[in-house]
């Protein structure tokens, strides 16, 4: 199998004018692996959004409805133990389709959606704002990969993180703990996190829902290269590809790749490189929880689980934990 090489030294090659920096580094180190991936944050230009808002909608897709009906019944219970006047700061909000749910119901001071896709985040924020005119909704265009630099509006408001969706079975253990510690520098001690987290639960019922009879999260997987051709002077033939989505029981974890359905040869930003037929770039991981594992994670990350809920065929669980001082002793 031929393995991708990039043939010229970066340092020696022009950058597209428009290429953001961090996406193209991405692209090429991981093309240029032995294993090729490349990081799911890239899913999300305006097209990706709209095609995962699509994916949330389809009838295989359970994990949507599943943690809106667990929103929708336990948001006044959220409020109950977190208190009113609290500032929500929703990670990764996308369309925030599920956050009247929660504002409805637990009295916020003020809304920071932040999310990498700035276009798609300050038309969802500016629809939230016009159902919530008395709630103040300061959009923070940002990754919330490290930690965010929060509206000074809020400094002195207690903080509830809002991060559902199981978006944080996109990392690795070790990303995913790193990010729930950085949760905790950018929001402070003291604060709570209200996170949605998917179980564990019959192969053919998560592959259905990572590999839908419509094709949507086919079109959402090959966007990708759509996106490096038309940001990164790419010329990736995407015939050349499809979609790929497969059960890892080793890592309890859905894996979504690209594999190539030939051998292929492309340029991205005059970098030059060659996959063999069956290749496969992978792209994103979802990982699966039992409650247990999804304790260990949290609390890994530095946060105290406080309450849990689950819909009563145990496909997803709600997690309200508090980010509390670190013990002076084990």
């Amino acid at each position: 199998m031929l393995q991708s090489e990039t043939i010229l030294a970066e340092r020696d090659l022009p950058t597209p004018p428009e290429a953001d920096p961090a996406f193209l580094a991405d692209v090429i180190e991981g093309l240029s692996q032995r294993k090729k991936a490349i990081p799911a944050r890239w899913f999300y230009d305006r097209r990706g959004s709209e095609l995962f808002e699509e994916i949330t909608a389809l009838p295989e897709y359970y994990p949507t409805r599943t943690e809106s009906g667990l929103l929708a019944a336990h948001s006044v219970d959220v409020g109950r133990i977190a208190g009113p006047g609290r500032a929500v700061v929703e990670f990764g909000s996308g369309s925030s389709v599920k956050t009247p749910l929660l504002l409805t119901a637990i009295e916020p001071s003020a809304h920071v959606p932040i999310d990498i896709s700035g276009d798609f985040l300050r038309e969802s924020a500016a629809a939230l704002s016009g159902r919530f005119p008395q709630l103040s909704v300061l959009p923070v265009e940002a990754n919330f990969m490290q930690p965010v630099a929060l509206p000074a509006d809020i400094d002195d408001l207690p903080k509830l993180g809002f991060f559902p969706g199981s978006t944080i079975g996109n990392l690795v253990p070790r990303s995913g703990v790193n990010l729930l510690r950085d949760m905790i520098e950018t929001m402070g001690v003291g604060a709570m996190l209200l996170i949605g987290m998917d179980r564990v639960k019959e192969t053919d019922i998560l592959i259905r829902a990572y590999d839908d009879r419509a094709g949507v999260t086919a079109a959402f997987n090959l966007n990708l290269l759509h996106r490096i051709n038309r940001e990164l002077d790419g010329d990736i033939p995407l015939d050349a590809f499809k979609h790929r989505a497969i059960w890892n029981d080793t890592w309890s974890r859905i894996e979504m790749h690209l594999a190539a359905t030939r051998d292929v040869s492309f340029m991205i930003a005059g970098r030059h490189f060659e996959m063999g037929a069956d290749e496969t770039i992978h792209t994103e991981n979802s990982h699966k929880y039992t409650p247990r594992s999804a304790r260990q994670l949290l609390a890994a990350g530095g946060w105290t689980p406080v309450r849990e809920w689950s819909d009563e065929k145990e496909m997803f669980s709600l997690i309200l934990a508090e980010a509390r001082p670190e013990p002076i002793a084990p």
